[in-house]
């Protein structure tokens, strides 16, 4: 599969039919009209296009070129939109993005992701074959530079725990992606997000826009539940607010 073959791939799989309204009921427990939604690692902008959906505006950081530009085909004349090109880690600089070119999806800037991905059950035969020299932003500079957030949602394929040391204020709500072959990076978030204030928490497994647990739970219990999912399990996302409410399914 060809770069291009994998972006339109990608387009399939997040803009299937049926999926837009999903996400949109999901999303709106977080953001509503005037709102302001970060969506970190954008890759074929379809979270962005649900926050844009809800009246919210939606900043999008994409490093990728080739997907930077797509965003701007598919979003870039709609009000409220706004794209960086640019990584997002502890410090202003730059650093390495390493990129799968037969799979963007899984384009990371940190060594270790590739490496716990090596020969690991369901990670068979990806290859990161292309590095780029990026820029690298904060979530603290974005919000700096475009307003404080009301929800952000980081998914930068085991950066994620970097990511979120760029981050001083909590907003209202923040999502980040795990991963079964990085467990240790889903700790570290959890230890971050602590740090910044957040007491409630909830996970959607793989794709699922469904709430695993009943009732938000504290971090250790978070982490506690991560450990003891199969590999098979392979990712999701870990939701944290400073309103439980949001996090009641």
């Amino acid at each position: 599969m060809t770069t291009a073959a994998a972006i339109r791939h990608s387009l399939r799989t997040y803009y299937t039919p049926g999926r837009a309204a999903a996400l949109d009921a999901f999303h709106a427990r977080f953001l509503g009209p005037d709102d302001l939604g970060f969506d970190i690692g954008s890759h074929v902008g379809d979270r962005s296009a649900s926050f844009l959906r809800l009246g919210a505006r939606a900043l999008a950081v994409e490093p990728q070129p080739r997907l930077a530009r797509l965003l701007r085909l598919l979003h870039g004349r709609t009000p409220g939109f706004t794209l960086v090109s640019a990584l997002v880690g502890a410090a202003p600089g730059t650093a390495t993005l390493r990129v799968n070119s037969r799979n963007p999806t899984v384009a990371s800037a940190s060594e270790d992701f590739v490496a716990a991905a090596a020969g690991a059950p369901g990670w068979e035969g990806q290859v990161w074959d292309t590095e780029l020299h990026l820029p690298v932003t904060t979530l603290d500079a974005l919000a700096a530079a475009h307003g404080v957030p009301n929800f952000i949602k980081i998914d930068v394929e085991g950066y994620e725990a970097t990511a979120l040391s760029g981050l001083s204020r909590a907003p209202r709500s923040l999502s980040f992606e795990f991963t079964t072959i990085q467990r240790d990076v889903a700790r570290d978030c959890l230890d971050r997000l602590s740090d910044l204030g957040f007491r409630a928490f909830n996970a959607c497994l793989g794709e699922a826009m469904t709430f695993a647990h009943p009732v938000p739970v504290p971090a250790a219990a978070m982490a506690a539940w991560i450990d003891s999912l199969p590999h098979e399990a392979n990712s999701g996302d870990v939701y944290a607010s400073l309103e439980p409410t949001r996090l009641i399914p």
